[in-house]
């Protein structure tokens, strides 16, 4: 049943971006490499949140299909290389194994307490699968400032590794409206003073990733 409803216009656009690529196709296309469509997947993301933040459900849909043509276009360039190639295919199936893999609770029949569980479970089996020796290991460090620290933090607190941070005082009870005015605030200061707010806080990211690195591996 799911095969009927999904398969057919799934794979049409795999014949589409086929068409795109190969000769006697697009030539814009044909000449698109990973690096060239970085700038399209983050607009097209982006895009994707202004809708949904926005309830528009028309550009939900328009959008999210822009966000799939990226994993689409990535995969059909994958299928070109010339000592690892992978397909869309490969792509799905590998996710698919990973759902499966990182829900046992669903598939392999694991009791658990609740969400809490779920994600702690979520957490150990992917340190475990990738190996990982560090608390930074794995974070995206291209990522924008804002969310990098923020990984860096929760990384810190799920590992038991404190992080050399001096606490926001405030006596306003913290919420997202209160929150984004300190931060707000926090951004013209750096204005005023002529100091790009972005630059500091991934310097200030690099001193956090300094301290993790220096600390015991997590077990």
């Amino acid at each position: 049943m799911t095969e009927q409803i999904f398969g057919s216009e799934l794979l049409r656009l795999v014949e589409v971006m086929d068409r795109l690529r190969s000769p006697g196709g697009c030539e814009w296309d044909a000449e698109q490499t990973h690096e060239s469509l970085i700038k399209y997947l983050l607009e097209e993301s982006y895009e994707f949140i202004d809708a949904i933040e926005t309830d528009d459900r028309v550009g939900m849909r328009e959008e999210l299909g822009d966000v799939l043509l990226q994993v689409y276009f990535h995969s059909r360039i994958a299928q070109d290389h010339p000592t690892d190639p992978f397909t869309i295919d490969d792509v799905a199936g590998a996710i698919a194994d990973k759902l499966i893999s990182r829900h046992p609770h669903v598939f392999a029949g694991l009791a658990v307490s609740g969400t809490e569980e779920i994600i702690e479970n979520w957490e150990a089996i992917k340190a475990k699968e990738k190996g990982r020796t560090s608390a930074v290991d794995g974070v995206a460090m291209s990522q924008p400032a804002l969310p990098l620290l923020s990984k860096l933090i929760y990384r810190a607190d799920k590992y038991g590794t404190p992080l050399a941070i001096d606490k926001y005082s405030s006596d306003v009870q913290a919420s997202e409206e209160s929150v984004g005015a300190a931060l707000a605030s926090v951004i013209a200061w750096a204005y005023e003073h002529e100091i790009d707010p972005e630059m500091a806080l991934r310097a200030q990211a690099r001193k956090f990733i300094a301290e993790l690195t220096r600390s015991i591996p997590p077990q």
